[in-house]
């Protein structure tokens, strides 16, 4: 098969959060299994300079936006045996220091940038010689491209390629007010309460939704929690209405990015077998981010954008009774100025206990998750979540709210004592969570028992080979 998939962001040119993560490792997965994937994806600030293979590609686009034409040009990168990376080349909407934003406020022409994207992918996936079979698009960035190929089909496109849409989060709908509609040239029969409309607003994830063929989500739960009105952010009732085009398919992980055996990241390998490396790690850590080095302490950890829907709130809550406990934390993330004076304030009080470093930084990130204990993340709600799955690989215990991808993917004690992995709670609550890791003391106080839970949780696959034949079965069905 032949896939043209879309994204605003695709690791490792650039990259926010998970979207990133799983747009690239679908992509080298589908190549992997045999298939032909190309990707569409802006030409952001320093990614010419860090992949000088790349090359310009004799196209010129010369696209219609609202009133005016736009202008841009394409770049290319063969990254393996097939597949193939395309740059959007547009320097005024792309060339900046952020990708959606910066100093914490978004960019104020982002429908127009990407609109202009999304215009961008209908364009190849009707010109270029290679014809894509599905062209799979990811979130509200590129939600347009399945209503711009369902108009061009109706002004004369013969046999365009069936449409996918992955929600990776629902809470992140791209509305604009209705002045944008007019950017995107399409007809206002579009525009109404079955397609792009929403409360008067253009909202470019539900005309998604609309007009996919098909539409998938990042975990089995949240495909039927995202159909409630308690998780449907407003879009519950489209949802519902396109509920059997709709299927969860659990994200997968790159191993070969996130492992704990060839990783140059870490200070020391190890592996189920030889466990002595983790110990390592955990002591390099504690000294690096200024913690007391001690093995017998418990390390908590936690990897994540500082939002509400990361559950720092309760977490916030927790960690202030739960420090007092023989206990360290430390953190990476960025986000809400509140959210980071919060985790301030607890190092101030906690200097002993508490690390906090704001930002992303990638070798960071494989060192937390190789040399904590326990891994932290209460999500009020999480799409998929691929942190918990990094940690399971590295034998670090996930402490997760029991909500899409993270229910999905981590076993407690009360579900299957043998193969437990972690540690779930129901409630939203700090209460909850510090219950939580009260349990997560007593299972560090058994070494035999932690042992055979890390054993567990590293044997745990999630591994793109199994995922990416969930998606071209998707594929194969869409376009039946």
């Amino acid at each position: 098969m032949k896939i043209l998939l879309a994204s605003s962001e695709v690791f490792p040119f650039s990259k926010t959060g998970g979207l990133a993560d799983m747009v690239g490792a679908l992509a080298r997965a589908l190549a992997k299994a045999g298939h032909e994937a190309r990707v569409v994806t802006p030409l952001y600030r320093g990614i010419r300079e860090k992949f000088p293979a790349m090359r310009r590609v004799d196209w010129h686009f010369d696209l219609p936006l609202g009133l005016k034409y736009v202008q841009a040009e394409l770049w290319e990168l063969d990254l393996e045996r097939g597949l193939k990376i395309y740059f959007i080349d547009h320097p005024g909407y792309y060339d900046r220091a952020g990708i959606y934003l910066e100093n914490n406020l978004s960019y104020a022409d982002n429908a127009e940038r990407y609109i202009f994207l999304s215009k961008c992918v209908v364009h190849l996936a009707r010109y270029l010689p290679w014809r894509a079979d599905v062209v799979h698009v990811h979130d509200w960035q590129v939600a347009l491209v399945p209503a711009l190929i369902a108009q061009q089909k109706s002004e004369g496109w013969g046999n365009p390629p069936r449409t996918c849409l992955t929600i990776h989060n629902l809470a992140y709908q791209g509305v604009f007010p209705e002045d944008a509609f007019m950017l995107t040239n399409l007809p206002d029969s579009i525009f109404n309460t079955e397609g792009a409309e929403f409360f008067g607003l253009l909202n470019c994830l539900k005309a998604g939704i609309a007009y996919a063929d098909f539409i998938t989500t990042v975990s089995p739960r949240y495909a039927r929690e995202i159909t409630t009105e308690e998780f449907g952010c407003g879009l519950d009732g489209i949802l519902r209405r396109r509920q059997k085009d709709l299927v969860g398919i659990l994200n997968g992980v790159d191993y070969s990015e996130w492992n704990t055996t060839k990783n140059p990241h870490l200070v020391k390998p190890y592996s189920i077998g030889r466990m002595a490396g983790k110990k390592t790690n955990k002591l390099a850590l504690q000294k690096e981010l200024g913690l007391p080095a001690d093995e017998s302490t418990p390390l908590f950890g936690t990897i994540s954008r500082l939002a509400e829907q990361k559950g720092v709130d309760i977490q916030l809550g927790a960690l202030a009774e739960m420090l007092n406990t023989n206990m360290q934390f430390m953190l990476l993330g960025s986000g809400s100025p509140e959210y980071e004076r919060g985790y301030r304030d607890l190092s101030r009080h906690f200097p002993r206990k508490v690390a906090v470093r704001f930002g992303y930084n990638e070798t960071l990130a494989h060192r937390i998750e190789a040399g904590c204990d326990f891994f932290l993340m209460p999500s009020r709600f999480e799409p998929c979540g691929l942190n918990q799955m990094y940690s399971l690989r590295y034998g670090t215990i996930p402490i997760v709210r029991a909500v899409g991808g993270l229910d999905d993917s981590v076993v407690d004690w009360t579900e299957n004592a043998q193969l437990a992995t972690g540690i779930k709670f129901d409630e939203y609550s700090s209460r909850s969570l510090a219950k939580a890791i009260r349990k997560a003391l007593v299972l560090f106080n058994q070494p035999k028992l932690f042992l055979v839970c890390r054993r567990s949780a590293m044997r745990a696959d999630f591994s793109w080979d199994r995922t990416v034949h969930e998606y071209i079965n998707a594929y194969q069905s869409g376009i039946q």
